[in-house]
């Protein structure tokens, strides 16, 4: 059983999951006496959170540095690593993405293992498992699901490779003769507020009139899961690790809620219709191979002009190909395992995005 008093450890704790995850866990943990918020870039709000029984300590740091994840962790109990570089877009060079995804999850492991931090709950991404780059969909599946992978961007394959430590981890001696407890959670595409790729898309929508051009048929669809459902099973996770290590060690779960499949687009639209956005076509008004020429002229002049600036349109090959994949899961593990069932129905959730994509017009409207 957890015990009193401990201190949980939050990787990138600013970001968008993460500080979903830090609310999460002042208003419905257990067992906490305090919130260590580690991040590069602070969020100096969550600094507000603190009350009388949890206390939000914010330290800023790089996860890639060695010396400052030990000094984040030591004296922890449960460390919770989101800390992850995101880019499909080649905004950033692959030798970063690895060097924080892959280094930071290295240093992450050697200071629990040095320090004897028994829990460790990592959140990965549904692109260690795919869409792959052939297109092959994966419909309704599971975490047993069979599926062909094949990683060849600096994203995915930085995933793949810092989960498979953590779970290679689990069961490890570490100091003090303990054990070390991992395990892996799968989100699936998040939305929610504070989604930076919703407020891109807001933005673009904007420079065409409010009108948004289908690219994707609307039969492709694609998992989406909430933000706050996606914290809550990070604690859920975490609290169930410690009182039932040897089922939930060395496991991977996919994050799900009851969220509607649809094309990107499509679910996208939930939410931008409400500020008066609309779709134009019921199929795709540009044809597949256009739309590949297109993403793989986006690359042509990406490494053309990367000598002098960074061109990283939204449109590539890879993100074709995940847009155009059917990707959705359908799974009951997480609540077989440790009980979990979504916090946030779908009608709250929607209604919670909904809010906070309407702020953006009273953003626009008081300029």
């Amino acid at each position: 059983m957890p015990s009193e008093g401990q201190v949980y450890v939050v990787t990138g704790g600013c970001g968008f999951l993460g500080s979903h995850l830090v609310r999460m866990l002042v208003e419905r943990s257990r067992n906490v006496a305090e919130i260590r918020v580690f991040d590069l870039h602070l969020d100096e709000t969550l600094r507000t959170l603190s009350n009388d029984q949890v206390k939000v300590t914010l330290i800023q740091g790089d996860i890639s540095s060695l010396e400052d994840v030990r000094a984040v962790l030591t004296g922890g109990h449960v460390v919770i690593h989101s800390a992850s570089l995101v880019d499909v877009w080649g905004r950033v060079p692959a030798s970063k993405i690895t060097k924080v995804n892959v280094t930071g999850t290295e240093n992450v492991l050697r200071v629990c293992e040095e320090e004897g931090i028994q829990y460790l709950v990592y959140t990965s991404s549904m692109e260690v498992v795919g869409p792959n780059i052939h297109g092959d969909p994966f419909f309704r599946a599971n975490e047993d699901t069979e599926y062909n992978i094949y990683h060849k961007e600096p994203y995915p394959l930085s995933k793949s490779t810092a989960e498979k430590m953590v779970l290679e981890a689990n069961g490890k001696k570490i100091k003090g003769g303990r054990i070390l407890y991992t395990c892996s959670l799968r989100p699936t595409g998040i939305y929610g507020e504070g989604h930076e790729l919703m407020r891109q898309f807001y933005q673009q929508g904007l420079r065409t009139g409010r009108r948004l051009f289908r690219a994707i048929p609307p039969s492709t669809e694609h998992g989406r899961v909430y933000v706050g459902n996606v914290a809550w099973m990070h604690l859920l996770a975490a609290q169930h690790l410690q009182e039932r290590p040897s089922l939930l060690g060395g496991q991977v779960y996919y994050c799900y809620d009851h969220s509607p499949y649809k094309s990107y687009e499509d679910f996208n639209m939930e939410f931008l219709s409400a500020c008066g956005f609309r779709m134009i076509g019921s199929r795709p008004l540009v044809p597949y191979f256009l739309l590949y020429l297109l993403a793989l002229l986006n690359s042509l002049l990406q490494w053309l002009l990367y000598p002098f600036c960074t061109y990283a349109p939204i449109l590539n090959p890879y993100t074709l190909a995940v847009a155009s994949t059917t990707f959705t899961v359908q799974t009951d593990k997480a609540e077989r395992h440790f009980g979990y069932t979504p916090l946030f129905s779908w009608e709250e959730s929607k209604r919670n995005t909904v809010g906070w994509v309407k702020s953006f017009e009273e953003k626009e409207k008081s300029r």
